[in-house]
């Protein structure tokens, strides 16, 4: 069955660059092209594409911007020219990106993802119900101007800010729009750990547990962050981690 696709991208030649380059994947069949966000944006939700190649720079609104507003967004794999850009979110689960001028063996690996990805899902499950991230994962995390694609292995730790996250891994630390209780349900929960109301943790972080007052226990992550499981929490750590 053919994965049917949009490109969005204010470029004509590069969408018919990657045309041409679609030719060679018969299962992939275009069945519509936009030069901009609203016209995106109008065109997934009338014919409902499996799949939308992404441009992020365009005049007007850019890519990140149609995914906020799309109401349900498909597969995407985007397409920038800008290597600072890092691409796979959080809220679409973004299958990869591709670098212009697009190298036919990358769109390869990328399309390889999306096979996998049609084959792992059941088709009949909404988009957002696609079971944990696992550490190999890559994610989008965007702050301000700057972005990151992370794996999610190398998060340390998520702290709760209000109504946003705080993301540690190396030395940054940005804030993503997305609750704690919303990354839970996301996060493989083998690694991933809710320590307290406000911080999960990436397990293989942890450098030393020790004991801490009420009964709960005090965890030093590798980065130097000193986390409270509390007193609840700590019966579930421990009933994990005992043989």
């Amino acid at each position: 069955m053919a994965i049917k696709a949009i490109i969005i991208d204010d470029e004509r030649l590069a969408r018919n660059e990657l045309k041409k380059l679609l030719q060679s994947h018969s299962e992939i069949e275009v069945i519509e092209e936009a030069a901009n966000v609203d016209e995106g944006i109008e065109k997934i939700e009338l014919l409902h594409p499996d799949l939308i190649f992404l441009d992020i720079q365009m005049p007007g609104k850019n890519g990140f911007e149609l995914l906020a507003e799309v109401e349900k967004a498909p597969r995407v794999i985007f397409t920038t020219a800008y290597d600072e850009y890092a691409i796979k979110a959080f809220e679409v689960n973004a299958l990869d990106y591709l670098l212009k001028p697009i190298e036919p063996k990358r769109l390869g690996e990328a399309l390889n993802k999306l096979q996998a990805e049609m084959m792992k899902d059941n088709p009949a499950l909404a988009a957002n119900n696609r079971g944990p991230l696992t550490e190999l994962d890559q994610v989008f995390v965007k702050d301000g101007e700057r972005c990151w694609f992370v794996k999610l292995g190398e998060i340390r730790l998520f702290e709760s800010v209000g109504n946003y996250a705080k993301v540690y891994f190396g030395t940054h630390k940005p804030l993503i729009l997305k609750s704690l209780n919303a990354l839970e349900e996301r996060l493989d929960d083998r690694m991933f750990f809710r320590a307290n109301r406000k911080h999960i943790i990436n397990l293989r972080w942890i450098e030393k547990i020790e004991p801490y007052f009420n009964g709960g226990l005090l965890v030093d992550l590798k980065g130097g962050e000193k986390v409270e499981v509390s007193r609840r929490q700590t019966v579930k750590f421990k009933e994990m981690m005992s043989l």
